[in-house]
């Protein structure tokens, strides 16, 4: 039996995986983590709107009813396309076809000190950590337990593409609705969301009217919104920008781009200079007759995209149901068919009944992109249990304009040290 070997689990390697189910050939699913992660809505969870075991879906449960997949839950170090194996921390993995869906990492530029200090949003652990860390500074404010106040009183976020509009958009929400009932003896208007962008917009791979609107809805929530800058540094408590401007904050979440997660073996005439792996067509890498690469980690040249697909969600799916097909049509020894993205549209929500959309042919805003919004997430949701948890606490927010998911999971407690004993 044929064995085809995936890297991630993630909207790719997932797709890929499931669409391989019913197929006649041995299917082995890698990944670091055990599970598949939500990644859209994983804002949500660093501003306490859900739980991350609601977008957080077992690999082994999807799969459970799956004859012909493994999982195996390893690191990847190196790809020997030579003896067609994997070296991993289980051992060497042996393959007939390579699927490389490893997706995207946060992308500091090359600049360590804000790699080391500020805080990514790129898996759902990172979502938890900057939750806990947002929660503790309100605790060390409450108790006056900082003697600069203002580094806690800064929340500053870096990159205004969709993650970053979002999180300001949400931590605006909860400075005006949340903050003033759990602290009604302290005065959070001094508490600044600062989002930063370098260029000249925020959105700025969506229409005019998205980034327009999308200005006016965070200008309202009271976001202080700062384009055309660049941060140049980052030191844990002093953020320094490209115009010479300073802020203090000890609250620096990084959203400002993202490159790829490449493993070692490949050529480096396929590897691009954003970390992305050259694929033809058919998503097989550039050289290789048996290594395919989907997802954002791949680089497909078309006509219509000549500097490659956007990196979301609906590339990564979609190259992945080709690829199943294209798989199985060899195996049968027919005819392969090539990709081509079919843009359905691009969304990003600010925040209650703020929320921008671009279709193909129409572009709005508002109460009704917001729902649409919305609703298209839920329905991506894996599970019809998980899809219900997220559309109540959805509803209790909407109503109450509060969440009760504020935990704070973390040994770092305010007033206590950590071999401390006491309770």
């Amino acid at each position: 039996m044929k064995k085809i070997v995936i890297i991630g689990g993630g909207f790719a390697g997932l797709q890929l995986a499931k669409n391989l189910a019913l197929s006649d050939t041995e299917i082995t699913l890698i990944d670091r983590l055990n599970h598949h992660q939500f990644q859209p809505l994983f804002y949500q969870v660093a501003t306490s709107r859900i739980e991350p075991s609601s977008i957080s879906f077992p690999l082994r449960k999807i799969f459970q009813n799956s004859k012909n997949i493994q999982i195996r839950m390893a690191d990847v170090f190196e790809i020997d396309p030579n003896n067609k194996c994997l070296k991993t921390g289980i051992g060497e993995i042996e393959y007939d076809t390579l699927v490389i869906a490893t997706g995207c990492k946060t992308n500091f530029f090359g600049n360590k000190e804000i790699e080391s200090n500020a805080w990514p949003l790129k898996t759902t652990f990172e979502s938890i950590n900057v939750r806990n860390k947002i929660l503790l500074n309100f605790e060390d404010v409450f108790n006056q337990m900082e003697r600069n106040p203002d580094s806690l009183f800064n929340i500053v976020i870096v990159g205004a593409g969709p993650t970053g509009v979002e999180l300001a958009g949400a931590f605006a929400e909860t400075k005006i609705n949340i903050l003033p009932k759990d602290y009604p003896d302290y005065d959070f208007t001094k508490l600044k969301i600062i989002l930063i962008e370098g260029g000249n917009s925020p959105l700025g791979n969506m229409s005019e009217n998205a980034r327009t609107k999308s200005a006016v809805y965070l200008k309202q929530l009271g976001v202080d919104l700062i384009t055309g800058t660049f941060v140049t540094s980052y030191n844990g408590s002093l953020v320094k920008l490209s115009n010479g401007q300073e802020l203090q904050s000890k609250s620096v979440i990084w959203a400002a781009g993202v490159t790829g997660n490449i493993i070692p073996g490949l050529s480096s005439e396929v590897v691009t200079k954003n970390n992305r792996i050259k694929v033809d067509r058919f998503n097989k890498v550039e050289g290789y007759s048996d290594i395919y690469a989907i997802g954002d980690i791949a680089l497909m040249t078309t006509p219509n995209y000549p500097q490659g697909h956007p990196q979301v969600a609906n590339v990564a799916i979609n190259q992945a149901k080709n690829l199943a097909k294209n798989l199985n049509a060899i195996s049968l020894g027919k005819p392969q068919k090539e990709y081509e993205y079919k843009d359905l549209g691009s969304m990003a929500t600010v925040g209650k009944h703020k929320a921008v959309v671009d279709l193909p042919k129409i572009k709005f805003s508002g109460t009704l992109a917001w729902l649409i919004w919305m609703f298209l997430h839920l329905m991506l949701i894996l599970s019809v249990k998980n899809k219900l948890i997220i559309f109540i606490n959805w509803a209790w927010s909407y109503m109450t304009s509060d969440s009760s998911l504020r935990l704070i999971l973390s040994n770092d407690r305010p007033g206590v040290k950590k071999n401390d004993s006491a309770f």
